[in-house]
């Protein structure tokens, strides 16, 4: 069964779900998912932690939230934390990767992602690996006496044994964040999850515990996974995603990272598919637990957020809409 994907070959969507908001959030991956991608032939994976001495008390979801992911033809599969947990959360999406079949490519979204088109249309290349492009100059931190972009990420790729000069994008001036390779980390996908998270893993592990003497100032909480992913995609062979994958972060799906941003922001098809796909009452009735979801979508107030801003006009800093937002007390998550 082709079905039209990727000239054939079937792959896998992979997101993490755990108590609380991530619980909450799968139910809204998996049911936009489906309706956006009723044909998939591919498996769709919610990773889940396991309780272990990482964790302070236990990660797994309720049994309401795991019956609707089933519902929705989710496989909940387990892990364990060997080297994160509580500490580092976002390492989740890391040791996730072990818990899926090894060799199957394999798609990574971030939990907090909406479906709005089908995934056939995204070209994915399995061998060349990337990553999302809708980030900030977040990390490094540039300090005004200490090493500048390019020493501090050459310090990385030289410490793995990567080529440097041809990870750049030349077309951006030197020292300016953008010609250095950096992901966001809410959508990334390679050929077999487990070389990918082996890689990840490692370096992550030995930036963490052993970094280059030019990151001495550099802060990695929340930024590790950030910070390995690049080094991990080019060393596999990928880089920067091009037009084939212009569908994620666009018409295909919608990284929303939190629901108020959605509504300020994004686009009336995200809203509408979330909307909809959440609006029967069985999955009401569970969703509406969680403060965000009951507010803003199910009593309407997401679409006063809406009416805040001038989505063709919005503030250049995201912390311009967070504060207008939360002077309106609709700063939920």
């Amino acid at each position: 069964m082709t079905d039209g994907y990727t000239g054939g070959r079937i792959f896998n969507v992979f997101c993490v779900g755990q108590a609380g908001r991530l619980g909450y959030e799968a139910v809204v991956f998996a049911a936009t998912f489906r309706a956006a991608n009723p044909n998939f032939p591919g498996r769709l994976i919610v990773g889940e932690p396991q309780p272990g001495p990482r964790w302070q008390g236990d990660p797994r979801m309720s049994t309401d939230i795991r019956t609707l992911l089933e519902g929705f033809e989710a496989e909940i599969v387990p892990f364990d934390n060997h080297k994160f947990g509580q500490s580092y959360p976002y390492g989740n999406k890391i040791e996730g990767l072990f818990a899926l079949p090894e060799g199957e490519p394999f798609v990574f979204f971030d939990t907090d992602t909406v479906f709005t088109g089908p995934l056939v249309s995204v070209g994915f290349n399995f061998d060349r690996p990337s990553a999302s492009m809708r980030r900030e100059g977040t990390w490094p931190q540039i300090e005004l006496y200490g090493p500048g972009y390019a020493a501090t990420w050459k310090s990385l790729y030289d410490k793995f044994g990567l080529d440097f000069e041809s990870s750049l994008d030349l077309t951006k001036p030197d020292e300016y964040w953008e010609r250095y390779l950096y992901f966001n980390a809410g959508w990334f996908f390679g050929r077999c999850p487990r070389a990918f998270g082996q890689l990840f893993l490692d370096y992550a592990l030995a930036i963490r515990d052993d970094p280059p003497e030019e990151l001495v100032c550099q802060t990695f909480d929340p930024w590790l996974d950030q910070v390995a992913l690049p080094l991990a995609i080019h060393a596999l062979g990928g880089g920067r995603p091009g037009p084939e994958l212009a569908g994620l972060d666009g018409d295909v799906t919608c990284h929303y990272r939190t629901l108020p941003l959605l509504y300020a922001r994004e686009s009336e098809a995200a809203i509408a598919m979330l909307e909809a796909a959440i609006a029967p009452n069985p999955i009401k009735k569970v969703l509406k637990d969680y403060e965000p979801l009951k507010k803003l979508v199910y009593q309407g107030k997401g679409q006063n957020v809406r009416a805040m801003f001038d989505q063709n006009d919005l503030p250049r800093r995201e912390q311009a809409i967070r504060n207008r937002i939360k002077q309106a007390k609709l700063w939920l998550r």
